[in-house]
């Protein structure tokens, strides 16, 4: 399935990508059917009747759009994310890098057995010494400098 870090990293930031946009469709289409409902305007020769007959739809005006507000707002948040996550990944080796031609490749010499168990020790620690691929760094903070008091 994922076999390295590069790819996990890759999958979640199309994932996070998939779910903005997605959120951000949905609120364009809510805003849309929202704003395309017919209007109730209320007359009357009462203007505190007026007022308070047209308070409420009012008020669940506001709150509707609050929500769409929010949710677009929210929606354009995680979808800056994913293009972020996407485009900061690791960058992959090309794979013409990592191996030899076979063209290129010498035929080693036979090794006696205590050179073969020096090279094994040192494949070890050529092995400890290579730096393996990281799956969570920790950045520590830094620390603040604090003003001195004076002692007047």
């Amino acid at each position: 399935m994922l076999k390295n870090f590069r790819d996990k990293v890759a999958l979640s930031g199309m994932t996070v990508l998939f779910i903005g946009v997605s959120l951000l469709v949905f609120t364009f289409v809510s805003a849309y059917s929202f704003l395309s409902q017919s209007l109730n305007i209320i007359g009357s020769a009462d203007l505190a009747r007026t007022f308070g007959d047209s308070l409420a739809p009012l008020i669940a005006t506001c709150i509707r759009l609050m929500y769409l507000g929010v949710m677009g707002w929210v929606a354009s948040l995680m979808t800056i994310r994913g293009v972020t996550i996407i485009t900061h990944s690791p960058e992959a080796v090309p794979m013409m890098l990592q191996q030899q031609p076979i063209a290129e490749q010498k035929p080693k010499p036979q090794k006696t057995k205590d050179e073969k168990a020096k090279g094994e020790k040192t494949k070890e620690q050529k092995q400890a010494a290579e730096p393996q691929e990281l799956d969570v760094v920790a950045i520590p903070p830094e620390p603040i400098a604090e003003p001195q008091p004076s002692n007047s």
